[in-house]
């Protein structure tokens, strides 16, 4: 290095803590003392802004039963981030009025399953572990989105059916662990779902009931009797962390974060107060515990993630990089407002006490956020995915009504037009989804809207057979798909919300 190089900061960890200015918060309590009480499958950006917080909240408040064994089911790179750093990263929530940081201390270590299946069964079997939380994404639960039912052909399934001490899924790693666990005699588990599914627990709980029953028919019964799956509702917007964000954070810090969690001051966590073996304060931090989560979670999926999913296909087609630059174009917000008043709302389940008014206007201010930088690229992922939840279950909704739709239907045409894999310049669009080629393959060389609309309704993991039989949804996804090819997304959005 030469003498003009300016050297690095030290890097985030518990012998560097003392450093952090004081603005900024960090873990007080023993860490050395805090117990393995949650093993976290899929530990991203979300679990780290949300999960993660509220247990850091619990811990603090000295119940130390609660530590988390994080898990990565594919890549190294939040295991390489989190370990030189003790586990302690930074969360910054940041809006208009500017941003605040705490330091994170409730991940003791974080394990990579594909590397060493090995210490992630190990986590799973350890007597202290109570509770075994899932981020994993839709596609994570190798299930068939418009049933919620064991995809029993996915490569993933088969293997880990043939080869079971070696899991290489989700549900495989919590079958092999429930059965060594029940052969020695531990406490049963409780498997907390906080994915945005319809009814995450129950969807849960039939996918690992069924595989445990392919497996032994005796093992499938223990997991019906014995194990909980409480459903949740989990509510924060947590944009992809950039170069930048890094930079930002360690300048503040006076350390290097090698990833720090960007996200908003809102917060939400609604559980179904159903565990095995007791379970974390999460109420005293602010969560809710409750006996049905179904009508906050499809207040949630179909207002929020609806309308996200809906302005990331258009916004990005129409070139706006962040969903609050889309929101400043023309047409956009009132398109979404409309979307959420007259075609979700009527169908949604009543919350005696809740401001539905309120909760809509708070959605469209934290759309409009400038400060959080949510790519829409980043929300278009996996849409095979989630358009079930997100926005088919409401076109059903309003079909029975005999309503129309056609906010809706324009939202599933934008996916169908981004999923083909070319912007409207005719560039390449990078699609990241599990039918990125199947979609390409079936797609890519049509041009007129009924015959791509009919190609895609051949998805039936997506659409079911019901919508694919339904000349109403037909005609109404192929005339917002028509307007797209012909006029842009753009000039679609702003003719549809005048």
């Amino acid at each position: 290095m030469s003498s003009s190089t300016p050297l690095a900061k030290p890097r985030l960890s518990a012998s560097t803590l003392a450093e952090i200015p004081g603005a900024v918060a960090v873990p007080t309590y023993d860490r050395a003392a805090v117990r393995p009480g949650i093993v976290h499958l899929g530990i991203g950006a979300f679990h780290r802004a949300h999960q993660a917080v509220y247990t850091d909240a619990v811990l603090a408040a000295g119940d130390l039963r609660w530590g988390i064994v994080g898990a990565s089911l594919r890549s190294p790179d939040t295991r390489d981030a989190l370990v030189p750093q003790d586990g302690l990263y930074s969360v910054a929530s940041r809006d208009e009025s500017g941003e605040r940081l705490r330091i994170v201390g409730s991940v003791a270590t974080v394990l990579v399953a594909p590397e060493n299946p090995t210490a992630l069964l190990a986590a799973l079997t350890h007597p202290d572990a109570a509770i075994v939380s899932l981020t994993v994404t839709e596609k994570g639960y190798c299930h068939a989105p418009s049933t919620g039912e064991l995809d029993a052909a996915h490569p993933d399934i088969v293997h880990d059916l043939a080869v079971p001490e070696r899991p290489r899924s989700a549900p495989g790693f919590l079958i092999e662990a429930i059965a060594r666990r029940r052969a020695v005699g531990l406490a049963p588990l409780t498997l907390l779902s906080c994915d945005n599914l319809p009814d995450n627990g129950r969807t849960l709980r039939r996918v690992i009931t069924r595989l445990a029953t392919l497996r032994d028919p005796d093992l499938g019964h223990y997991v019906a009797d014995h194990i909980r799956f409480p459903s949740t509702m989990v509510d924060r917007i947590v944009p992809a962390t950039t170069d930048a964000d890094r930079n930002a954070v360690s300048a503040a810090l006076g350390l290097e974060d090698a990833w720090p969690i960007m996200t908003e001051p809102f917060t939400q966590w609604v559980i179904e107060d159903d565990f095995a073996a007791g379970r974390p304060a999460w109420d005293e931090a602010g969560a809710t515990f409750v006996s049905d989560v179904a009508p906050f979670e499809l207040t949630k999926l179909r207002l929020l993630n609806g309308s996200h999913s809906t302005l990331a296909y258009l916004g990005w087609l129409a070139g706006h990089e962040t969903v609050a630059e889309a929101m400043r174009a023309p047409g956009f917000a009132r398109l979404v407002r409309a979307l959420m008043d007259e075609e979700v709302t009527p169908h949604l389940p009543g919350l005696p006490g809740f401001d539905l008014d309120a909760y809509k206007d708070s959605l469209i201010a934290r759309f409009r956020n400038p400060a959080l930088r949510h790519r829409t690229a980043q929300i278009a992922m996996d849409g095979s995915q989630k358009l079930p939840q997100r926005l088919l279950h409401s076109i059903r909704a309003r079909l029975e009504a005999g309503a129309p739709f056609p906010r809706l239907a324009l939202g599933v045409a934008a996916w169908m037009r981004y999923a083909r894999g070319t912007d409207e310049a005719g560039r390449p669009i990078d699609v990241r989804d599990p039918l990125a080629d199947a979609i390409r393959a079936c797609t890519g060389h049509l041009t007129d809207a009924p015959a791509i609309v009919e190609a895609f309704l051949g998805f039936e993991q997506v659409f079911g057979t019901d919508l694919k039989a339904s000349p109403t949804f037909r005609a109404a996804v192929e005339t917002a798909l028509a307007r797209l090819l012909r006029h842009g997304a753009a000039a679609t959005v702003e003719a549809a919300a005048a």
